[in-house]
């Protein structure tokens, strides 16, 4: 296993440029199915290995400093596991050379003006790179041609994996690589732990247990509160009982005397 790059601080002699503006449609697309619904997040969250695990978008993929062999790539995600997410940074950008090993993982969004790109140049390029996994997400199937696949690298190029249709419809594949399964199902990217077959954990999720957990503490609370309120009572009936008590015993001392005090006369 390749071992991560040490932290690199400050700026970079070899920082790459940002990239253009994006089309519109493609903002867009790549908000709605991949940032909008937090999935990195989430899936960082999956992943763990937070500082040896990078997950990128909107900045280049390039093989080398000055290679213009192949062509920078902006990839709607990527996911490179053992790598250095501060070199990543301070070189504005993932270079492959720099960083010791491709990006294990990337993932396209399709729109009307990547369509085309997603499925030739830019996979022509990913397998130049090296990229363990290319996966497609389309939303509708218009521009891809399809709504989800992936191409594997094998022995240096691509080769297309199984995606299998379920009962209800959805479209889904196995990535290896992180674990997942990636599952087109009604228009929406979803990313299913296969150890569970539920969506990973999101915010929402997180949310919900937060507010569960508030509750459960909230009823356990309220229920100490009446347990000591029951407990208060309890004591208080038991002081009236004993304060009765006494009266009635001090009484009966009284009355003993007077009928002693009769017996006398």
């Amino acid at each position: 296993m390749t071992t991560a790059k040490p932290a690199v601080a400050g700026t970079s002699p070899y920082r790459l440029p940002y990239p253009p503006e994006r089309a519109p449609d493609e903002n867009m697309t790549n908000y709605t199915h991949v940032f909008d619904r937090g999935h990195p997040e989430n899936i960082r969250q999956y992943l763990g290995d937070r500082e040896t695990t990078l997950i990128g978008a909107d900045l280049y993929i390039t093989l080398a400093p000055g290679d213009d062999t192949i062509t920078r790539r902006r990839p709607d995600l990527f996911i490179a596991r053992n790598v250095s997410p501060e070199m990543y940074r301070a070189d504005n950008g993932y270079i492959v050379s720099r960083q010791g090993k491709p990006p294990d993982f990337v993932l396209e969004v399709a729109s009307a003006s990547t369509g085309a790109v997603d499925t030739g140049a830019k996979r022509d390029d990913y397998e130049k790179l090296g990229i363990a996994e290319y996966w497609r997400f389309d939303e509708t199937g218009r521009w891809h041609g399809t709504r989800l696949a992936c191409d594997r690298l094998v022995n240096g190029r691509f080769q297309p994996i199984p995606i299998e249709t379920t009962e209800d419809g959805a479209l889904q594949g196995y990535s290896p690589i992180l674990d997942l399964i990636l599952r087109w199902q009604n228009g929406a990217l979803l990313w299913i732990n296969p150890h569970t077959g539920r969506h990973i954990t999101t915010y929402d999720d997180m949310r919900e247990a937060l507010a569960q957990e508030r509750e459960t503490l909230a009823q356990e609370r309220e229920a100490r509160i009446r347990q000591q309120e029951a407990l208060a009572q309890e004591q208080e009936t038991l002081t009236q009982e004993r304060e009765a008590r006494i009266r009635a015993e001090a009484r009966v001392r009284e009355l003993e005397a007077v009928i002693e005090r009769l017996r006398g006369g």
